[in-house]
Order: structure tokens, then C-alpha cells, then sequence
């Protein structure tokens, strides 16, 4: 499993406790919620909505849910007012970590992130510290378990404009410029091929392999981020064995 592996990452949140789910489902709500405010209701002219709509469905979130969301941004405003930014620090090992945030009490959050950093053996550092090591890029996952035709995949999406087509033991991970989404997702919904993930994100350039309790800690560290109600994704550049 590594920072920039999806699949492992995602198989893993797949067997998330209720109470984990339910964080999930919150902050893809609110996803949602400021897509809408800050770009209309239709996603085929809003891709921040769409993106949001895609992480939706590959996280099973009802469509009951969904639409509460929709109309709660298309709606009067609710007296939340919620501030973006991105934070970024080193994990144990001196691995890189950056971080997505939506929150609407900033001094809370900046206190409760610098206590996880500390906590599992990091820290949180200056704006620009690691973000120059991330990419950002268009990623698709396709688990072999519903499709397992490699050629006709590689086909498919580099005609579409992907960049690149990595075969993994159990699924295909495929990465595309930010600007070929539309399109090479497009080319997979014309040829019936489902994806488990597909999203625009941040990618490293290099990993870092950590190893015994740096792996430890930088998994509570990682599951921990994850867990906060005000950080929407976590990037990251580690490299772990699975048999750690």
C-alpha cells in the first residue's frame, strides 16, 4: 500500500465502521452543498459538482442524501459559512503530507490538525513546504473483478487523452491531465466500463517507504486526518509493504 496507490486506500475505507461512514457521508454532503452555492445545480457546467456527485456514488452515499445537499445549496443560506485552504506538513519518516480543508471555525481546526501531526510523530508545517512534491491530476480506478480486458482498456483511454494505464494486482489505475477528465471519462461510461474511484487529486512525484512503527504511526496519523470533520482529502507520498 502507498500514499499514491488508490485502490489499497479504498478498499480499506470500504470496510469503515457505521460511525466512520457517517463522517464520510457529512463531509461529501457538504461537497455537495458548496458546489452548488458556488456554481449552479447542473453538473455538465459545473465539474467541481460533478466531482462531488462521482465521489458520492463511488461511496454508495443515498440519493436521498444527495439531494438534501442539492437543494440545501440551491436554497437561502443556512447561517454556515465555510473557508477553503490547504494545509500541509511532514508525516513520521520526513513522508509529505497535504491537506484539503472546509471549515467554518478555522482556529479550531488549525489547533485540533496541529495536535494529530504532533501526536502520531509529525508536524505541521508552512504554506509551500511539501506542496511543490504533488501533482495534480485525473485518476480512475477500475477493479479487474468487473473488468479485466487491459488492451481494450489501454485503447480506450489514452485515445480519450489519458497519460497513462498502470495494471495493479487487482485493479487498473488510470491518470489523465485535470483538463481530460470530462473526456476520458466520457470514453468509459460509452464503453461500459465502471469505475470504483474517479476523481481529480493530487499525486506525488516520489514516494517515501516507511517501515515498523513509522508505518504505524503514520496509518493513525492518516486515519486520524481522515476522520476530522473538517478535512475533506488527505495526500500523501508514503510507501508501505503490505506485509507491514
Amino acid at each position: 500500500m502507498s500514499g499514491h496507490s488508490k485502490w489499497a486506500n479504498i478498499k480499506r475505507k470500504k470496510g469503515a465502521n457505521d460511525a466512520i461512514r457517517g463522517k464520510i457521508t457529512t463531509k461529501i454532503g457538504r461537497e455537495i452543498t458548496v458546489a452548488v452555492r458556488m456554481g449552479g445545480g447542473d453538473p455538465i457546467g459545473n465539474m467541481r459538482l460533478k466531482l462531488a456527485l462521482s465521489k458520492a456514488k463511488a461511496n454508495n452515499i443515498p440519493k436521498d442524501n444527495i439531494q438534501r445537499a442539492i437543494q440545501k445549496g440551491l436554497g437561502a443560506a443556512d447561517g454556515s459559512t465555510y473557508e477553503e485552504f490547504v494545509y500541509e506538513g511532514y508525516g513520521p519518516g520526513g513522508s509529505a503530507v497535504m491537506l484539503d480543508i472546509m471549515t467554518d471555525n478555522r482556529n479550531r481546526t488549525a489547533a485540533d490538525i496541529r495536535h494529530l501531526f504532533s501526536k502520531y510523530g509529525g508536524n505541521l508545517g508552512e504554506t509551500g513546504c511539501v506542496g511543490w512534491m504533488f501533482k495534480q491530476k485525473a485518476i480512475f480506478i477500475v477493479d479487474k473483478e468487473t473488468y479485466d480486458d487491459e488492451e481494450k482498456l489501454m485503447m480506450v483511454v489514452l485515445e480519450a487523452g489519458a497519460d497513462d494505464l498502470k495494471a495493479e494486482t487487482d485493479s487498473f489505475e488510470i491518470t489523465a491531465a485535470p483538463e481530460d477528465f470530462n473526456a476520458v471519462a466520457q470514453a468509459l461510461e460509452d464503453n461500459k466500463i465502471e469505475t470504483v474511484q474517479s476523481e481529480i487529486t493530487m499525486l506525488p512525484d516520489t514516494t517515501v517507504k516507511l517501515e515498523g512503527k513509522d508505518a504505524d504511526k503514520m496509518l493513525s496519523l492518516i486515519d486520524a486526518l481522515e476522520e476530522h470533520d473538517d478535512v475533506q482529502n488527505v495526500y500523501s507520498n508514503y510507501e508501505i509493504d503490505e506485509e507491514e
